[in-house]
């Protein structure tokens, strides 16, 4: 791979925006508060109908290391974060969604364990909070994920992934409308790399009511199709799977 296609020490953080104005300028502001300033963000609106845009182009304006970027319509998040990483000119990338938003340490932390290690793949511990900021339940991590147990596993949080292109390369997410984030990390694993966890929380993840991952039944029917379709395990294997998923979903619920 041309590793100089990636500036040395950048991050990249990508984050779609659908109708998000109601938390985005904190997501923003999390980033822009980093300890670790050596970051751009890429910010996707995906068809937003609210402020969204308008909130976006605002931060652009004050400062150039914020990219706005418009979609054609509403076409998930999945083609959103493919737009961003297309236009990422970051060794690392990270990912963070118009809802919730990091520890102002957490790029800092994350750089460090992964130059110190010289890893290309790390995943942090969280904690959920509610739809006005109450903070709720801790996820905590393992030190390392495999592919094989990520297959019946669900604990690597999108808001907490870190990548360095320089040892994983190109990422691209599959164009699925759920378990995008899942599917991606496996096909990453699925290589012979492995995703270490830190144990600091340092993202904080909103459950908005009405969204899928606050729907248990619609997580794992979109599971499901994942293993089938994206992954291509076979029914018994996906049903193996599936049980250690349900179960390790259950430990780690939320609420």
């Amino acid at each position: 791979m041309d590793k100089k296609r990636w500036t040395i020490g950048l991050v990249s953080v990508i984050m779609p925006c659908y109708n998000g104005e109601m938390h985005l300028q904190e997501a923003i502001d999390s980033v822009i508060k980093q300890s670790y300033q050596n970051w751009e963000l890429i910010i996707i609106d995906d068809g937003s109908t609210d402020a969204s845009r308008e909130i976006v182009a605002d931060y652009a304006k004050r400062d150039k290391r914020i990219l706005a970027v418009d979609s054609a319509g509403n076409e998930g998040a999945a083609v959103a974060r493919n737009k961003g990483i297309s236009l990422a000119s970051g060794q690392y990338i990270a990912f963070l969604d118009s809802d919730d938003f990091w520890a102002t340490n957490k790029l800092q932390e994350q750089v460090a364990y992964m130059k110190s290690r010289d890893v290309g793949f790390t995943f942090t511990a969280y904690q959920s909070i509610d739809e006005t900021g109450v903070l709720k339940k801790v996820i905590k991590v393992p030190e390392m994920m495999t592919y094989q147990k990520l297959l019946r596993n669900t604990i690597i949080g999108c808001l907490t992934v870190m990548l360095d292109r320089h040892i994983v390369g190109d990422v691209e997410m599959p164009k699925l409308r759920s378990r995008q984030d899942t599917a991606t990390w496996l096909g990453i694993l699925r290589e012979g790399h492995v995703a270490y966890g830190i144990p600091t929380v340092l993202a904080y993840y909103r459950v908005v009511s009405g969204s899928l991952s606050s729907n248990k039944w619609k997580m794992v029917g979109a599971n499901w199709r994942m293993y089938r379709e994206e992954v291509g395990l076979r029914p018994l294997h996906a049903s193996y799977c599936m049980i250690g998923y349900m179960t390790n979903a259950v430990k780690k619920r939320i609420f």
